[in-house]
């Protein structure tokens, strides 16, 4: 009796001496925090494309531009900046379908920074409201209006499990820069280390029509993969909330 308990233990040590060890890479990993500012990816070989301040007259066409190439990026749109976003139903149906994510920009593209809590959350809802009538999915990640993220931005979008996106490469489209010195941030940036979270917006035509079609060629000369942000942090499956939501049946603003 006592040998057999003997070689039980031997055999059980044996077992757990030959269990392997976790693997460290498990444990990096892990899905964004929300409620904390992200600005870059957390992989190398990636560039994010993002585009903000739509749905505009210029989504479609900028989907199939990316859908010719096989690229994928992200959307922040907001409900009312450039007209109602049900106007732009199609394009942003389109989007969706094609793979692209799709995040929050607010719903009137207002300074955050000065809002209370009760405003934010407002803010995000209505946009919620509108994708799930359109798509049928409440985003998950989100870039606040002129990045601001003082005040309660933070805190508010945490509680409400937004991932918060800003950049490390500004575009400067929204400051009059040409397509060209837009190209010059990108060169500066440099396509090593870990990738790319730009601040672009599709609402301007030479940002769609030749800023684009740099950055994808750019990125094939670099060996770069053009994915959305939450694929570039690791997060692909993260980048809508879970669960099944129902349309309200609303369609306009």
């Amino acid at each position: 009796m006592l040998a057999e308990t003997v070689i039980a233990g031997l055999a059980l040590a044996s077992t757990a001496v030959a269990a392997p060890a976790p693997n460290p890479l498990q444990f990096l990993k892990r899905a964004p925090t929300p409620g904390v500012v992200i600005r870059q990816c957390t992989s190398p070989g990636m560039l994010a494309l993002a585009y903000d301040d739509g749905p505009y007259q210029y989504t479609s066409e900028l989907v199939d531009i990316l859908d010719a190439a096989g690229a994928k990026a992200t959307f922040f749109w907001t409900g009312t900046l450039y007209g109602c976003i049900y106007n732009q139903a199609n394009a942003v149906k389109k989007a969706f379908a094609s793979g692209h994510q799709i995040a929050s920009h607010t719903w009137t593209h207002g300074h955050m920074g000065s809002f209370g809590e009760a405003q934010i959350r407002q803010e995000m809802t209505k946009v919620e409201d509108a994708l799930v009538n359109l798509i049928g999915k409440k985003p998950a990640y989100m870039r606040p209006p002129y990045l601001e993220t003082g005040g309660a931005v933070l805190p508010t979008l945490g509680s409400m499990g937004y991932k918060v996106i800003t950049d490390d490469v500004d575009s400067g489209d929204w400051n009059n820069q040409s397509p060209q010195q837009s190209q010059a941030a990108f060169q500066r940036a440099g396509a090593s280390g870990n990738g790319h979270i730009p601040l672009m917006h599709e609402t301007y035509a030479g940002t769609v029509r030749t800023l684009t079609p740099w950055l994808i060629n750019w990125a094939a000369q670099n060996n770069l993969k053009l994915v959305t942000i939450a694929e570039c942090l690791g997060d692909a499956d993260g980048a809508y909330q879970a669960g099944e939501f129902e349309p309200n049946g609303r369609n306009s603003c």
